[in-house]
Parts: C-alpha cells; sequence; structure tokens
C-alpha cells in the first residue's frame, strides 16, 4: 500500500514519523480547502459588487434627451447593463453554493479523521505502554540473572572452603536467586507475548488508517479539482452570456440610422416650410436651422469618405437658405466646411435689393461687403446675394 511505505521507513519501534507524516499532509490538504473556500468567497463577493453597480448604473444612466433610433439603442445598452449586472449577481449566488459544499466537505472529512485518529492515538499510547513494561521486565530479568550467576558462583566457592553452614546457606540464597530469575523470564516472556498482540493491532489499525487517509486525500483533490474547473466553466459561460446580451446592443445600434433621427427630429419640430415675412439680414438670424439638418443629412461621416467628396447634395426648395444657413452649417462639422465653396444653391430672395440666383449662373461681384452679403451684377441687374454661395471662376 502507498501510504504505507512512509511507515515501513521508520526503524524506531517508538517513533511515529510515518503517521505524523500523513496526519500533516491531511492537515495541509484541509489547509487548501480553506484556501480554495477564501479564493470563491472573494470572488464571489467581487461578482456580487459588481453586478450591484453595473445595475446601479443602469438605472442611473440618463438619455431621456436623446430621440428616435440612437435613444433606442441607448435604451438597450442600459438594459443589457442591468442584466449583465443580474447575471453577475447570480453568478455570485452560484459560486457561495459551491463554496458551501467545498465547506461541508470539509466539515465531513475532519469528523472521519477524528475517529481514526482518536483509535490510532489510543493503539499508541498502548503500544508505548506495553513497550515500557517489557523494557523494565528486561532490566528485571537481565538483574535476576546476574544476581544469580553471582550467588551461584559464590556457592561454589564457599563449597570448595568445607565450611557446612556456609555451605548451605549459600545454595539456599543461590536457589532464591535463580527462582527469582526464571520468574523474572516469564514476565519478561509475557510482557514480549503481549506487546507483539500490541503491535500487530496497531499495525493492522495503522494500515487501515491509512487507507482511509489515502482516500480521504484522494477525495479532496478530486473534489479540488473539480470545483475549480466549474468555477472556470462557469466565468467562461459568463463571458458568453455577456457577449451574448452585448450582441443585442451591437444588434440596436444597427438600426441606428443617422437620416433617420435627423428626418425625425425635423418632422416633430418643424415650424414651417417657408422663412418669416422680413428676409433681411437682421430677419435670418432665427431662420432655416431645421432646414440647415436636413440639407446636410447626406452628408455626415456616416458615409463613405470618397462618396462625401463626391456625391452633390440635392438643393432644397427655393427660400430655404439664407446667409445665417451657412454659418450653421460650419458650426455641424469641419468635414461640411469644404461644401460651402464647391456648390453653388438655387435661391430665391423676398427683398426688392436682393438678387435671384439659381445654380450655375454667373455673376459680377461688385464690392464685397464685411457683413457678408455682397453686391453682384447679372444680365444688368444688381443686388445683394450671399458671398457664401459664390463660387470664384
Amino acid at each position: 500500500h502507498k501510504a504505507q511505505k512512509t511507515f515501513t521507513t521508520c526503524k524506531e519501534f517508538t517513533f511515529h514519523t510515518g503517521y505524523e507524516v500523513l496526519v500533516q499532509r491531511l492537515l495541509e490538504g484541509r489547509k487548501m480547502c480553506k484556501d480554495v473556500e477564501d479564493l470563491l468567497k472573494q470572488r464571489a463577493q467581487a461578482e456580487e459588487r459588481y453586478g450591484k453597480e453595473l445595475v446601479q448604473i443602469a438605472r442611473k444612466a440618463g438619455g431621456q434627451t436623446e430621440i428616435n433610433t440612437l435613444k433606442a439603442a441607448f435604451e438597450m445598452l442600459k438594459q443589457q447593463i442591468e442584466s449583465v449586472g443580474n447575471s453577475h449577481i447570480q453568478l455570485a449566488v452560484m459560486l457561495k453554493e459551491e463554496l458551501k459544499g467545498i465547506e461541508e466537505f470539509r466539515e465531513r472529512q475532519k469528523e472521519q479523521r477524528k475517529k481514526y485518529e482518536s483509535a490510532m492515538e489510543r493503539m499508541q499510547k498502548s503500544k508505548l505502554s506495553h513497550y515500557k513494561k517489557t523494557m523494565e521486565s528486561k532490566k528485571t530479568y537481565e538483574q535476576r540473572c546476574r544476581e544469580a550467576d553471582e550467588a551461584e558462583q559464590s556457592f561454589e566457592r564457599t563449597s570448595a572452603s568445607g565450611n557446612q553452614k556456609q555451605t548451605e546457606k549459600s545454595q539456599n540464597k543461590a536457589k532464591q536467586c535463580r527462582d527469582a530469575a526464571n520468574e523474572a523470564e516469564n514476565v519478561y516472556k509475557q510482557n514480549i507475548e503481549q506487546l507483539d498482540k500490541v503491535r500487530t493491532e496497531w499495525e493492522q489499525e495503522h494500515i487501515k488508517t491509512c487507507e482511509v487517509f489515502q482516500l480521504q486525500e484522494c477525495d479532496r483533490i478530486t473534489i479540488l479539482r473539480n470545483s475549480l474547473w466549474v468555477h472556470c466553466n462557469q466565468l467562461s459561460l459568463q463571458c458568453v452570456k455577456d457577449d451574448e446580451l452585448y450582441e443585442e446592443v451591437r444588434v440596436s445600434l444597427e438600426n441606428c440610422v443617422v437620416e433617420s433621427d435627423i428626418d425625425y427630429f425635423i418632422k416633430t419640430k418643424m415650424t414651417g416650410t417657408q422663412p418669416p415675412g422680413n428676409y433681411s439680414y437682421s430677419s435670418c438670424q432665427m431662420a432655416c436651422t431645421v432646414h440647415v439638418f436636413w440639407r446636410f443629412s447626406g452628408l455626415l461621416h456616416g458615409s463613405s469618405k470618397n462618396n462625401t467628396e463626391t456625391a452633390t447634395p440635392s438643393a432644397p426648395p427655393l427660400g430655404m437658405l439664407c446667409r445665417k444657413s451657412v454659418y450653421q452649417i460650419y458650426k455641424f462639422g469641419p468635414s461640411c466646411a469644404p461644401r460651402l465653396t464647391t456648390f453653388v444653391f438655387p435661391v430665391s430672395f423676398q427683398n426688392v435689393d436682393e438678387l435671384d440666383i439659381s445654380e450655375g449662373d454667373i455673376v459680377v461681384v461688385i464690392a464685397e461687403n464685411e457683413d457678408g452679403w455682397w453686391t453682384a451684377e447679372r444680365n444688368g441687374q444688381r443686388g445683394f446675394v450671399p458671398g457664401s454661395y459664390l463660387e470664384k471662376l
């Protein structure tokens, strides 16, 4: 038996080194169980904290000001973040259940080990007690043998002297010493027989205990290995589950259409299709903001670079653009700025001092005024036009 190899290496009869090594190994295994329990416990606490924080983040997130498809995608993100948080909380519950199983296993092994340790302790005490008694009887037997030998030698010397009285006395003493030595020998033999019986019982108990301890060690390693394996599987499944939840967000983002959100905003917030009646410079300050978004909805960076550089935006209805529109477009993004200088859009103005122009018309600039309205002449007619709508030939 594997466990017995440790025992057989110990030569001294009174030593229990092999058994003590086995017990120490079981104690170290118990410590390992506690270490795994601590790991699972701390991991469960971390998962629970993380999950609760995710739920709190999702519930406190804003996004109420957004509209249409982007709002739906953001709401989906909040929903899935909360779902991820709840799944991590559930993972913490599973880790605690696994932790509880290891604790119960460790306590069962402890109770079983105590039973065998108590039996071994009794057997070891009995073995040591009989060994001590046998060694004492051995010393007594050896002492009685020496006394008998000395008494017999003294009797022989006395017999040679011819003193009858002294010879009888010496003979009686030698006989008494020899009887005592024989009695001590019988006691010594009995103790040896009893010690051998105790030793046999101890060895049998030791073998049985070693077998139980080895089974305990096999069970412990198996249980901990399986627990760690299950733990890793739980974490892997959690990662897959998290990715599945976030995939729902990615699907929602695929349904997020920039043009759709812009059109939705225009439809819900538009105030009309015509600018205010007074179409002077001052009246244009608050006009046409909605139409600017509509005009440039196709120029956002969602389109490809090549299409952005070559596509010609469709012209808005006449009367939809004014100088203020140009400034709003420029603020919308630097990527839109070059388009302000590469196209001339049709404009129809209502004031008599403003010159009507159409796409492709060629005008002669008379004066470039600082306010952005340039004086231009076309076909003998002179008036003001927005300079940002003109392209130099």
